[in-house]
């Protein structure tokens, strides 16, 4: 069953396009096989926060035994990992080191865990068949990486614990139906020492999850609402300046629209969750570059032109302010204030 479907998001980097179509074609597999099963349930793009901390969970399948984690990963090159358990990837021939996804969905994971931990009395029935069940301890937690069906995967020297929990889209559901039980019938429990879901819990798991959803459209509307907040400020001051100028210098004041001219704002925002808050600049090997507090994924600043769509762009920086210049329409757009 369906719970959540994955949220759609307009981007105009290519990388963001190309993982949103990742976690299109797993939450496509996923309903494939799940959609119409009554004790399997499936959240697409499924964001908590606990603790301080957040967690963007790609795909989230619960099921009478517990929960499998699934990270997707757009990877078109080929894909190499180490003893070490240490990921590179190959692109356009050149290799590079990559944050590891098995270690992303483990965090998300353990947040999980917590959080669910946290709220157990309002979700988990005290005593199921006689035995006593009031945690979420015992339970099975699974996790995988979902790679693009074109990519090329080295195993031959990667650690078997990885290995395993490396799949590619379409052999995912294979992985899962091994975990997941076929035919799953009540009173086989009663023999089981594995601890279950029972149905009521199953709802109150469902019920609890969507209501801690946090959608990042939201925290993206009030962002943009306090950039707007800052603009009018900035707005504000320049006109007060302009007029006290002058006052004492007897110049003409600028007119309204040509300040607001000069604040315009492309709004970066995170390739990986669409944070837009509190985002680092940096200036690396490929130029310059936004780092996400939340996921720690890394995104270009640069980007196609917002006026003329053109991709032959460069950015330039000056003092705290960034600027998205367009070689072709000559358009000049701020995109970036460090605070």
């Amino acid at each position: 069953m369906i719970i959540k479907n994955k949220e759609v998001t307009t981007s105009i980097d290519v990388r963001q396009l190309a993982g949103n179509k990742q976690e299109q074609d797993v939450a496509f597999f996923l309903r494939r096989a799940f959609k119409d099963h009554e004790k399997v349930f499936v959240f697409n793009d499924l964001r908590i926060e606990h603790n301080n901390e957040v967690a963007q969970i790609d795909h989230l399948v619960l099921y009478v035994y517990g929960f499998i984690l699934i990270e997707s990963k757009s990877i078109t090159g080929e894909v190499k990992i180490n003893t070490d358990e240490e990921w590179s990837r190959s692109y356009n021939g050149k290799w590079a080191g990559m944050r590891s996804p098995i270690k992303q969905v483990e965090l998300q994971q353990k947040l999980l865990r917590e959080l669910l931990h946290e709220n157990r009395k309002i979700m988990l029935d005290k005593i199921i068949f006689g035995k006593l069940q009031t945690t979420f301890g015992g339970r099975c937690w699974n996790q995988f990486c979902a790679i693009s069906s074109n990519a090329i995967t080295h195993r031959e020297h990667m650690p078997k614990s990885v290995s395993d929990k490396l799949v590619k889209s379409e052999f995912l559901i294979d992985k899962l139906n091994k975990i997941i039980p076929g035919t799953i019938k009540s009173s086989l429990f009663k023999f089981s020492s594995q601890p279950w879901f029972v149905d009521d819990e199953l709802k109150n798991i469902c019920d609890f999850l969507m209501g801690q959803h946090k959608p990042i459209s939201t925290i993206m509307e009030a962002s943009e609402k306090n950039v707007q907040h800052i603009i009018a400020e900035q707005v504000q001051q320049k006109t007060a300046k302009s007029h006290d100028e002058r006052t004492i210098n007897s110049e003409p004041i600028k007119t309204l629209k040509a300040i607001q001219s000069t604040s315009t704002l492309v709004m970066l925002s995170c390739k990986k969750c669409n944070n837009t808050v509190n985002l680092q600049a940096a200036w690396g090997k490929y130029g310059y570059y936004v780092k996400c507090p939340i996921c720690e994924t890394n995104t270009a600043m640069k980007s196609a032109c917002p006026s003329c769509n053109s991709k032959n762009t460069k950015v330039s920086k000056k003092k705290a302010y960034y600027h998205l210049i367009c070689q072709e329409c000559s358009n000049r757009s701020e995109i970036f204030v460090e605070n």
